[in-house]
């Protein structure tokens, strides 16, 4: 008897042994995505920092821009030391590394045939954490599905137009606001319609017709000539 309740508690063991790793592995993966989770977000925020750096960075050469030249760099180095003045001068204090990446290579969004840089975005193609409540300055990230899609451009060229989705949202909201702007304007209408009937109904007023001004309900009175 005592073997056999011996083994039994020994099962019980092992299986309370096993249920204890396996939520020990549980509470460790969850540590690890949110561990994860929270170094892309770090990271993300650091882009969008790089990324500012970058967007003032293509402001500054176009507002340096001298008469008749470029107001495009051709390439990231032109940042560093503009090659449209004799002495340096620079727009950029180093090409950054990508945060998100760890390489110290941009995606660049050329304008025309490589003619100069319009924008600089990363090539991580990961969803990112943050989807939303970024600065104003960069308000056509919301609801990026990658993180590639957040161009960094000049600032005067920033896109600032909310994402197709807001848009639609708003547009849906317009057109019930002005139905209900309508169905309200033909209320009113119907409402003083039908007060102005009611007052033509009152004694004074011939049935059927309605003065069609002040002076046509007012009493014709005789001249002096007439009266002597």
């Amino acid at each position: 008897m005592f073997p056999f309740a011996h083994r039994r508690q020994s099962g019980f063991t092992y299986l309370s042994l096993v249920i204890l790793l396996a939520i020990i592995g549980l509470v460790t993966a969850s540590a690890i995505k949110l561990g994860a989770m929270l170094q892309r977000s770090k990271a993300e925020q650091e882009l969008l920092l790089i990324g500012a750096a970058f967007s003032d960075a293509l402001q500054s050469y176009a507002e340096a821009t001298p008469a008749g030249q470029a107001s495009l760099p051709g390439s990231l180095n032109d940042l560093l030391r503009d090659p449209r003045f004799p002495t340096p001068r620079r727009h950029l204090r180093k090409i950054f590394a990508d945060p998100v990446t760890g390489r110290v290579e941009w995606g660049i969004v050329y304008a025309g045939d490589k003619r100069g840089v319009v924008a600089v975005y990363s090539l991580s193609n990961a969803k990112p954490v943050k989807l939303s409540n970024f600065p104003s300055r960069f308000a056509g990230f919301s609801g990026a599905l990658k993180i590639s899609d957040w161009k960094f451009s000049a600032a005067s060229m920033t896109d600032k137009t909310p994402p197709s989705h807001e848009l639609a949202a708003r547009s849906s909201e317009n057109v019930a606001s002005a139905r209900q702007s309508a169905k309200k304007t033909s209320e009113t209408a119907e409402g003083v319609q039908t007060e102005a009937s009611d007052e033509w109904a009152k004694p004074g007023f011939p049935s059927g017709a309605a003065p069609s001004s002040p002076e046509a309900g007012q009493i014709e009175l005789p001249s002096r000539q007439n009266s002597q």
